[in-house]
């Protein structure tokens, strides 16, 4: 489902839904270690962190009639930028989980991304090593299920068996 937003491909650029769905999945520490210079400040809250429930809903070999799967728990948030205008942009966030503090990281990165001037930077500093994180992730996850597979294969019965026999009696 996310696979076009982790792989943005040299001629597409970076939009809000292509971030927002990287930092919903991105590891706390990655998003620690590239916001802690933009993370001294308490934020202005618009909505603080808070969990919930959400119903999720699936669909039948992906093209079917929708139907309630269960429920996730889900952390959203929204804040503005210490110290910035009533104008300036919202940062908001929600990610699977309880972490409060994974939906603050990510609603501030939603802020910052929305400046030009900051996007070149955190795109090097924070969504590149979320990309190669989940990359990293895939691979790992496609060689633990290659390392299970079995193939199954079907042998032809040769005529004139056993089993035909009990089959025309």
């Amino acid at each position: 489902m996310f696979h076009a937003f982790d792989n943005p491909g040299p001629e597409r650029t970076l939009s809000r839904p292509g971030w927002m769905a990287l930092l919903a999945r991105a590891p706390l520490e990655v998003l620690e270690a590239a916001l802690g210079p933009h993370d001294q400040a308490p934020p202005r809250w618009l909505r603080a962190p808070e969990t919930g429930l959400m119903m999720v809903q699936g669909r039948a070999g992906g093209t079917g009639e929708r139907f309630n799967l269960g429920e996730v728990t889900v952390t959203r948030c929204a804040l503005r930028l210490p110290g910035a205008s009533p104008q300036a942009p919202v940062g908001v966030a929600y990610v699977m989980g309880r972490s409060h503090r994974h939906a603050q990281l990510a609603a501030l990165a939603d802020a910052l991304l929305q400046d030009p001037d900051q996007q070149p930077v955190l795109e090097a500093q924070l969504l590149q090593p979320v990309r190669e994180h989940l990359a990293h992730e895939q691979l790992q996850r496609q060689q633990r299920v290659q390392r299970t597979k079995v193939e199954f294969f079907t042998v032809a019965r040769e005529s004139g068996g056993a089993d035909d026999e009990e089959e025309g009696a």
